[in-house]
């Protein structure tokens, strides 16, 4: 049985995201996910923690390289202990221009640096929970100083899944090798994309460390043009066109435009973004990439759609929760549909 999971809708406030949590938990989702962009992802956490009894929470991906593995760990540690066991530590490498550029960190391979981070984090797991002297010494980290009167105490439930997000063959396989679940970018989810990149690389990461690929959980998040009928579906698409042409003009997303030999489509995406020529870009991504690229169904059909398309590739979906509570008796029936399948 497939899991579901809800996504915080990058507009909402942080103030509202407990509500919304309570909304997700109410509606039958198994998880909630909340994003790190206009506040911190683990504040988010806490506060969607606080208003949730069942539902699993997690990061989507706090972006890693713009925090010392210290940082993360020992909000990951609290967030665990406060949610008695629910918290799902979600960590992204995210793109050089925004690391270097946003964050003014530096950058490097990002996928080696990935599986430093994370040994990193496990050293400092294992340090807290078992008394382990902390002496992790990597390329770019170097951690060996834990004093124990500061040290966060152990904890019921000290085995933090961890999701990783990726979309090059070198981090997926980072994720296969490291991590629980794959969390995939909404630009990088067709079919055949899962299928001929996605997954294997996850399995050429799991023989690294002699792992079964099979345990580790793809979670696949499609942006959803739906509603009620036809013409708010199409309202809808037309959303989701913009915001994919928008994404699909960074070069790191091309990965599956690549697949299906539309990286030219790319390129004069990114170059209509150098010349500021915004109103232009959704004019270059044909219903054919569409349709391929993301989901447009009503309501009654969205998760017969899911599951039609990403059968023996998903193990969990993740909608983007709507911000008002409108369409709540729907998506309590995708939700169930998905799940019962």
């Amino acid at each position: 049985m497939a899991e579901v999971w809800a996504s915080i809708d990058l507009a909402i406030p942080l103030a509202e995201v407990a509500e919304n949590a309570r909304r997700a938990e109410a509606l039958g989702f198994d998880g909630v996910m909340t994003p790190d962009t206009m506040y911190d992802g683990f504040l988010a956490a806490q506060a969607a923690i606080g208003a949730t009894q069942r539902i699993r929470v997690a990061t989507s991906a706090v972006v890693a390289f713009a925090r010392s593995p210290m940082v993360t760990a020992v909000a990951a540690w609290n967030l665990q202990q406060l949610s008695g066991g629910r918290f799902h530590l979600g960590v992204g490498p995210l793109i050089r221009t925004n690391i270097v550029e946003k964050y003014g960190m530096p950058w490097s391979a990002p996928a080696p640096h990935m599986r430093e981070y994370v040994g990193a984090l496990r050293a400092l797991f294992d340090c807290w929970q078992k008394g382990t002297r902390l002496d992790f010494r990597g390329e770019r980290y170097k951690l060996t100083r834990m004093q124990a009167f500061v040290a966060p105490k152990p904890i019921d439930h000290p085995d933090i899944p961890l999701h990783m997000a990726g979309i090059g063959p070198n981090m997926t396989a980072v994720a296969g090798e490291l991590a629980d679940a794959l969390i995939t970018h909404p630009t990088n989810v067709s079919a055949r994309f899962l299928r001929e990149q996605a997954r294997p690389s996850l399995a050429r990461g799991a023989a690294r460390t002699d792992r079964d690929p099979g345990r580790i959980k793809l979670f696949v998040a499609p942006l959803v043009a739906t509603g009620p009928d036809a013409a708010s579906v199409a309202v809808e698409r037309e959303k989701q066109r913009a915001l994919l042409a928008t994404l699909l003009s960074t070069p790191s997303y091309w990965p599956c435009l690549e697949v299906h030999g539309w990286r030219a489509v790319g390129e004069k995406l990114n170059g209509l973004i150098r010349q500021n020529r915004w109103n232009e870009v959704g004019t270059l991504l044909t219903d054919e990439m569409i349709d391929t690229l993301s989901i447009s169904a009503a309501h009654a059909e969205v998760a017969a759609v899911l599951r039609e398309r990403y059968a023996g590739l998903a193990d969990a979906y993740v909608l983007i929760l709507p911000p008002t509570d409108r369409d709540d008796a729907a998506f309590r029936a995708i939700v169930r549909a998905l799940r019962d399948a």
